[in-house]
């Protein structure tokens, strides 16, 4: 029963599709779809199916879902765009014949106030009304969004600085690595229990100040917590080169932090991994090896 992953050349994408694989899915059931298909060059040559479609073109997504049985939708992510361009998805797998549809969304989308959680409800509810069989991964904080190197944001700038800033006061947050996300996704795909499913995903739950002190403790360097308000936070990421949207919008994810809305305890992302989740010491790790491999 083919199998369509949209966004299959993200990082997350890639790895669904790599879980899937591993899974013992055949190539030849996976659909990978693609706006560039040069950057699925990889994807062809592990004998997965491309098609070429764009978020923003329903047409073309429409044709590139025929005969799919299920998809995975990782959302867009153009934040400001996603309502429309899941809307196209979404009536383009309606009209293909799709049954069942998982998508990545974020913690608690019904209840948090965090910047992009209207968008993620507001797909959820077009996916339920649609008449489409679904699973919703409302997927917690990446802990790559914490060492991906962004000026003014995370692991580079604090171990630089020796100063981790954020709003988060000492709210909790839930995060896990990529990979364990991308696994819990291929389990919702390949195994049955999950149509009509919310699952809240997430893992090490971590204040600031304890992630500065795991930072401190891995790397050698000591990094502290330093706690703003969120628009002291804003106006810092502005000054560190972010746009003002950027930074209006990374500062409210960490007043959703201070509210609890990107912390869970269901264990629901353990559970559909069956395994024990990645450390955040691991990626903390990793990327300050890489660091140092550059320079």
């Amino acid at each position: 029963m083919p199998i369509a992953i949209t966004g299959a050349t993200g990082h997350l994408g890639r790895l669904v599709i790599d879980d899937l694989l591993s899974a013992g899915v055949p190539g030849t059931d996976l659909i990978a779809i693609a706006r560039d298909p040069d950057k699925a060059l990889a994807l062809t040559n592990a004998g997965v199916q491309v098609r070429v479609a764009d978020y923003n073109d329903r047409d073309s997504m429409q044709a590139a879902l025929v005969g799919v049985d299920k998809m995975l939708l990782i959302s867009s992510p153009q934040i400001g765009s996603r309502v429309p361009q899941h809307r196209n998805i979404i009536d383009a797998a309606t009209t293909a014949g799709v049954s069942h549809v998982a998508y990545t969304s974020v913690l608690h989308a019904d209840i948090s106030h965090i910047g992009l959680a209207a968008e993620h409800y507001v797909t959820e509810n077009a996916i339920a009304s649609s008449g489409l069989d679904f699973t919703f991964l409302r997927n917690g904080w990446y802990w790559e969004n914490f060492t991906t190197n962004v000026r003014g944001i995370g692991l580079a700038s604090a171990l630089q600085t020796g100063t981790l800033i954020g709003a988060g006061g000492d709210g909790r947050l839930a995060g896990a690595a990529r990979a364990d996300y991308a696994q819990a996704a291929a389990t919702v795909l390949v195994t049955p229990g999950h149509i009509g499913r919310f699952y809240e995903l997430g893992g090490e739950r971590l204040t600031y100040a304890e992630l500065a002190a795991i930072v401190s403790e891995t790397t050698g360097t000591t990094v502290v917590y330093k706690n703003l308000t969120e628009d002291q936070y804003r106006s810092a990421l502005v000054k560190a080169g972010l746009t003002d949207t950027a930074a209006k919008t990374v500062a409210s994810y960490d007043s959703g932090i201070a509210r609890g809305e990107l912390d869970t305890q269901t264990g629901d992302l353990q559970t559909l991994i069956g395994r024990p989740l990645t450390p955040i010491t691991e990626i903390i790790k990793e990327a300050h090896q890489r660091a140092l491999t550059a320079r």
